[in-house]
Parts: C-alpha cells; sequence; structure tokens
C-alpha cells in the first residue's frame, strides 16, 4: 500500500456480509463522530456499503470537522454531512432524527489534568445522545481499557470478564457503558456497546508506533511486551454490523484480532521489511491488556487483512516516508495516565 488513495479504497472496501446486513436494515445512518481517527472511513465503508445494499438510505456525518478539506470530501462522497459540536445541547437537539445511530464520540489523549473533561466527553456526553435519540439503534464505541491486565498466557478477557478498569480514562469509558445502559433500560433504546482494542492502520496504531521507532534506530520498549490489534477496515464493519445486534441488556462484544501479538517479534518483521537492525530497552511483563474476540469472529468472521499483511502495509507506508498522524497510541502504558 503506497497511497493515501489505496488506503481509503481498501479501508472502505465492504464485504458481503456487511452489504447483506445493510440491505436488511430500515432507516437512515447517523454517524457521530464522523472527523476522528475511525469516523472518516466508517463513513466512506457505510456510503459504499449503502451503495451495494442498494437501499438508498442516507448516510449522515455529524463532527466539528476540524481537519480542513474532510467536510467537503465526505460531502462529495455522497454523505450528508453536518459540522456541529454535540456537546452543545443546542446542536445536538437539532440533528436529524435516524433510526440508526453510531456514537463514535471520545476522549483519551490529555486525561491527565483534566479528568474532569474526559468525563465530561466519556459518561456525560454519551447520556445526552442517549436521550436524544432515545429508541433508535444506538451502536457505542467503547474500549478494552475497561479490563484489568491479564497474564500474557490467559487468551484475553472475554466479554464476561469482571471489568476492573486502571486510571481515569479507563474508569470514564466504563461511565459510558453504564449510562447508556441506564437509558438502554430507561427508554428500551436497542445497544451495542464496542469493546475495540487497538485498530491499526498505515497512519497509526500499535505497529506504526513500532515500526516508527524501528525505522528511526530507536529502542522499541518491551515492558508491555504483547498487545491486540486489528485492521480497522474490520473494526469499521463490525461497528456497521453490530446495529443487527442491539438489545436491551445492551450488547457487548470485544472487538479485535485473534491474535496475541509479540511486540519483540512484530519489531524483528519490522525490522527485516524495513531493513533495520532492532534494539530493544525494557523486559516483557507477565501481563498486558488484552481481549479475547471469539464471539466477534464467531459472527462476523475473522479481519480480512491478516498479521503479516499490516505488517507488509505499514512497511511499504514507512519507507515511502507516507504521512502519519502523529497520534502514538501509548500502548505500552500500564498505569492507566494518558
Amino acid at each position: 500500500m503506497r497511497s493515501l488513495t489505496e488506503l481509503e479504497e481498501r479501508l472502505s472496501r465492504p464485504r458481503d456480509g456487511l452489504v447483506e446486513d445493510l440491505r436488511k436494515l430500515d432507516g437512515d445512518l447517523l454517524i457521530l463522530g464522523a472527523g476522528g481517527k475511525l469516523g472518516p472511513s466508517l463513513v466512506r465503508l457505510a456510503l459504499r456499503g449503502v451503495a451495494a445494499a442498494g437501499t438508498g438510505a442516507r448516510v449522515i456525518a455529524v463532527s466539528r470537522f476540524s481537519e480542513p478539506g474532510l467536510a467537503d470530501a465526505l460531502r462529495s462522497e455522497g454523505a450528508e454531512v453536518i459540522p456541529a459540536d454535540v456537546a452543545d445541547d443546542a446542536a445536538l437537539a437539532a440533528l436529524p432524527d435516524a433510526a440508526n445511530v453510531l456514537f463514535l464520540v471520545g476522549a483519551k489523549f490529555g486525561t491527565s489534568g483534566r479528568e474532569y473533561a474526559t468525563w465530561a466527553t466519556n459518561a456525560y456526553l454519551p447520556g445526552r445522545v442517549a436521550q436524544r435519540y432515545a429508541g433508535s439503534r444506538l451502536v457505542a464505541l467503547s474500549t478494552g481499557n475497561v479490563y484489568p491486565l491479564v497474564p500474557v498466557a490467559s487468551g484475553g478477557c472475554t466479554e464476561d470478564t469482571p471489568v476492573d478498569p486502571v486510571g481515569e480514562y479507563a474508569m470514564s469509558c466504563l461511565g459510558r457503558e453504564r449510562v447508556l445502559t441506564h437509558f438502554a433500560y430507561e427508554h428500551g433504546t436497542p445497544t451495542a456497546l464496542i469493546r475495540l482494542n487497538y485498530a491499526v492502520e498505515t497512519r497509526y496504531g500499535v505497529l506504526v508506533d513500532i515500526a516508527r521507532a524501528v525505522h528511526a534506530g530507536e529502542p522499541v520498549d518491551l515492558t508491555t511486551g504483547h498487545a491486540n490489534i486489528v485492521w480497522q477496515g474490520y473494526a469499521n464493519e463490525v461497528t456497521l454490523r453490530a446495529l443487527h445486534h442491539t438489545g436491551v441488556p445492551p450488547f457487548v462484544l470485544n472487538v479485535t484480532g485473534p491474535e496475541t501479538v509479540s511486540v519483540r517479534q512484530a519489531a524483528l518483521d519490522l525490522g527485516t521489511r524495513l531493513g533495520r537492525e532492532v534494539r530493544f530497552t525494557g523486559t516483557e511483563s507477565p501481563s498486558a491488556l488484552l481481549s479475547n474476540a471469539q464471539r466477534c469472529h464467531g459472527l462476523f468472521g475473522y479481519p480480512d487483512v491478516p498479521l503479516a499483511e499490516l505488517l507488509d502495509f505499514i512497511a511499504d507506508w514507512v519507507v515511502e516516508g507516507l504521512p502519519l498522524l502523529g497520534k502514538p497510541t501509548h500502548f505500552q502504558t500500564r498505569d492507566g495516565k494518558f
């Protein structure tokens, strides 16, 4: 993968299962947080999926759209674009009704020192959205950070593992889940909570963090020696298809890849692809933030871009010097302070 055009096409390429699910879905799709890291590719995937399904459903993209040109680009591709700050009550009230709502808004980095703002975004705002769209199908992006660190050999937390978030960011995300669950019961709103654990594409993600360090000759930190990753296109597909699995109580789903990825091995594999010697620092801890996504894979199949192909994509991207988002994942963080 050697261009932004290739990346966007691959991220937004709908598989047959998504097209079939969109064909069976009634009503328009409203995507809140369409300008974030996942938002633009999810909007494009929805547009292509709806077009292939032939339903004529509108795809409505809502965001502050701080990235120059993004709103116009999505509008030109067929989305109904609404620049709005959903944290503003008047702006939220003015949004159109929709049968299907995808809530992608969240705050992670900059949590330390601004915990109050993080809680407002991650726990208070979801309640306002749930009240505005009471009765709609609601799929909300959550995170695997609501789980505790677990032994590397455990296979990761399942959806039945008791939550035990570490740090204020993770606690506020559990707050999001609790508030949305409250309003699901209060209003009978069918809801799904997507516990995503490290989406990856060529411009950001755990593998990009590792590749950037290897290419620059910097040591790769092994303190958190294992992680879960998943192709962002697959995460977007599952998020859309989860509209058919919403319920009361909310349907909870871990979304990640099938492997427990070794940071050491990923760095060595990237070093081979990049033609760089790999240096390490630290020692692998016996625990990590890990999720078991068997339920997801049983429902939706495995990711269509496997780990080896992701490594190829990212190595090509870094070698070509193509743009990165400059948003490190900080997956090494173990104290929950972001």
